[in-house]
């Protein structure tokens, strides 16, 4: 018999988005009976609830309002052998997505289970398309190499010094607390048992977990030869606020996060600051993107870089004067 999944999904002000996420949760070819939906929402004041209520109705409240404190309340809810981590930005590319992404299990020994890449779509927006061909959502990263889903610019799916076997539909990795790529979101699947040992009572911090569950000896997972949408930004202005969110957030709750940021080679972090500063190196990346795959989109990636270094620079000293959270009074996806 085929194992029970919860999906988890923290939602704020999504409905512009949701409807195709949560279509693509139906459309999936899974036993519905082995598939509950967990919705935990921030307080949406759009028609996010309204169209939850289509799909399910284990929808509970979320305080605290960001994704990581909505994933901790959807879990307490939860009652499958796997858990699914999807956003409410999030779309499973084909209707046997699921099926694909569980399989890895039958082998004990995986605890969790990761798409290989970002589904790339020409008609998405040029952002979106730009993270997706990426295959991350901050350029910081690429620098750092500890990213996880293929890049067009490197032909890899992360630069970490990783252990991987290629077992057909999925390649097994081996991870260690040394150069852990930054698994653990968009499409992470996780057996729960395992995540409830960690440190998830009030939040689920992506990385942290996967950090946490290698810390523990779980150090199986499964990269899936597979995609999954991520919508991430339509406009320019989105992508600011989402790079200030996230430096604002990570100074926040920095005093709870598990994974070694500090332990990062500093020489990467130079490397990013004199490539932006520079430019024209960003430009020779931008074509080798260009040359494995032709999109406009690419143009955007010295853009990227300047906001990111930008944003980073002024809310690691900014947030000395304006502690807390990143507002999301007022927060909308899409």
């Amino acid at each position: 018999m085929q194992k029970t999944v919860s999906i988890l999904i923290p939602t704020l002000n999504a409905a512009k988005v949701l409807g195709a996420c949560l279509d693509s949760i139906a459309r999936q070819v899974y036993p519905k009976e082995r598939v509950e939906i967990i919705v935990a929402d921030g307080g949406s004041t759009d028609a996010t609830l309204e169209i939850v209520r289509r799909y399910t109705d284990k929808i509970y409240p979320n305080p605290s309002k960001t994704g990581e404190a909505g994933k901790a309340v959807a879990l307490k809810h939860a009652t499958g052998e796997i858990v699914a981590l999807v956003d409410s930005d999030n779309i499973l590319p084909q209707a046997d997505w699921l099926s694909r992404m569980v399989a890895p299990f039958d082998d004990q020994q995986v605890v969790g289970a990761e798409p290989l890449e970002y589904t790339y779509r020409p008609t998405d927006g040029m952002i979106t398309r730009y993270c997706a061909l990426m295959g991350m959502n901050d350029p910081l990263c690429l620098f750092l190499g500890n990213y996880d889903r293929y890049n067009a610019i490197t032909g890899k799916w992360t630069e970490m010094p990783v252990k991987a076997e290629d077992k057909g539909d999925y390649l097994e990795v081996q991870l260690s607390e040394r150069g852990l790529p930054t698994i653990g979101a968009n499409g992470f699947l996780v057996r729960r048992e395992a995540l409830l040992a960690c440190s998830v009572d009030q939040y689920v911090f992506d990385i942290d977990i996967v950090y946490e569950l290698v810390t523990r000896g779980k150090n199986k997972f499964a990269k899936v030869k597979i995609g999954i949408v991520h919508i991430f930004s339509g406009v320019v202005t989105t992508f600011i606020r989402k790079q200030r969110r996230r430096i604002k957030d990570y100074r926040h709750y920095q005093h709870l996060r598990k994974y070694p940021w500090g332990a990062l080679n500093k020489a990467r972090l130079i490397k990013f600051i004199s490539y932006t500063l520079t430019v024209f190196p960003l430009l020779v990346q931008m074509v080798r993107g260009m040359a494995r795959k032709s999109d406009r989109a690419w143009w955007f990636h010295p853009v990227a870089c300047w906001i990111t270094l930008i944003v980073y620079a002024v809310g690691y000293v900014g947030i000395l004067f304006r502690p807390g959270p990143a507002d999301r009074s007022s927060w909308g996806q899409g």
